[in-house]
């Protein structure tokens, strides 16, 4: 937002009143010539914006923010001056925050759509997007900037994703890491898929981080590790359609010791995703936190018409499915004791503090401040 083609700087330069001295780029910060202060904050953090007040901001791709208490925070610094106003450039997902702006007769509402910005875009880009997009939701929403209801077709909903959303995880007794891999690494291959999940003791399903990438295989497997080692996790469910025994021993590259399980897609997408689908629809599963691009796919998928490869929603399926398939055993086990949310060690109902790793028996775990970027955020 400073410093990119469209940026402020781009701005100020273009009116002959930038200068280096002014630009304080590791603060994020530029004073102008008359004294007025523009500083620049990361949706990712908002309690950096919480005391802050402005006479007035700018908020880029508002709907993919994964933490809509930043929006709040902004919001109450938002009082000087004698009309405060914000500027909102955003794709038009239909999150909450979006739906509740559309509707506030204060908002003044500026539609745009690709095509209007032909000039300054390749004319193949254009072509391409045409080819692909046109006639789908997917393109309405991206091309076109319309705020799209739920798809029919889908077989999640928003409403049936946002119901059961949480900030906090109780402790789990299996978190594990879903993967669908890319073995190609091409600007027209697919995205690896790569998600972590956990299950509580009372048969409840958290997903915990979206960490999809789009890179090289050994990048790709880097990544995945990191994911498990950062949450904990029991193993890591890879599909090995594509790419078989190789997923495996890239994984293993990274991490000799690292369990990992292989499943096969024997069965249609829809025909695997539809339980736990129901798990959704039984308010079983909650999303810790808001995982933009990846609930964008789960309720813009629809079996037999998409014709994109879902990878995000795959490395869901694959990780829940996982969790799922095992849960009666493990919720037999729980009933005859606790799990340490630390170190997942079976203890005695009556214990209080692991005697393992320290941890206190029975305290919630904070899902939100893992500082682990999602690729769907501001």
């Amino acid at each position: 937002m400073f410093e990119g083609e469209s940026g402020i700087i781009s701005v100020l330069n273009r009116y002959g009143i930038y200068s280096d001295s002014d630009y304080n780029r590791s603060r994020n910060a530029y004073v102008l010539p008359n004294g007025s202060r523009i500083k620049g904050f990361s949706a990712e953090k908002p309690d950096r914006l919480r005391g802050p007040q402005h006479h007035g901001g700018w908020a880029d791709e508002l709907a993919a923010w994964q933490y809509p208490e930043a929006w709040d925070q902004y919001l109450f610094g938002l009082r000087l001056g004698d009309e405060p106003q914000t500027v909102i450039t955003t794709t038009p997902r239909p999150t909450p925050i979006i739906k509740g702006l559309i509707k506030d007769q204060n908002t003044l509402v500026t539609r745009g759509s690709t095509y209007e910005n032909a000039d300054n875009l390749a004319a193949s880009t254009l072509i391409t997007l045409q080819q692909k997009y046109a006639e789908t939701r997917l393109g309405r929403q991206e091309l076109y900037g319309e705020i799209l209801d739920d798809n029919p077709g889908a077989l999640w909903t928003r409403s049936m994703i946002e119901t059961s959303r949480v900030t906090t995880i109780p402790p789990l007794m299996r978190v594990v890491v879903g993967i669908d891999p890319a073995v190609t690494s091409g600007e027209d291959s697919d995205s690896t898929g790569i998600v972590a999940a956990g299950m509580s003791n009372d048969g409840h399903f958290y997903i915990l981080e979206d960490a999809t990438i789009k890179a090289s295989p050994q990048i790709w497997a880097e990544k995945a590790v990191s994911i498990f080692e950062a949450h904990k996790a029991d193993r890591i469910i890879a599909e090995t359609n594509n790419g078989g025994d190789l997923v495996l021993h890239l994984l293993q590259q990274v991490k000799p010791t690292v369990p990992v399980k292989k499943v096969t897609a024997s069965r249609g997408k829809a025909v695997r995703a539809e339980p736990i689908a129901a798990l959704y629809e039984q308010g079983r599963v909650h999303h810790a936190g808001y995982f933009a691009l990846l609930e964008d796919e789960m309720c813009e998928w629809e079996p037999g018409i998409s014709d994109k490869s879902p990878d995000r929603m795959d490395a869901l399926v694959w990780a829940l499915t996982e969790l799922s398939e095992g849960s009666n055993t493990l919720n037999f086990l729980s009933s005859l004791a606790v799990f340490c949310p630390g170190c997942k060690s079976p203890l005695p109902k009556s214990t209080r503090l692991c005697p393992k790793c320290g941890a206190t028996i029975g305290e919630p775990v904070n899902a939100l401040p893992l500082n682990i970027t999602n690729p769907g955020s501001a």
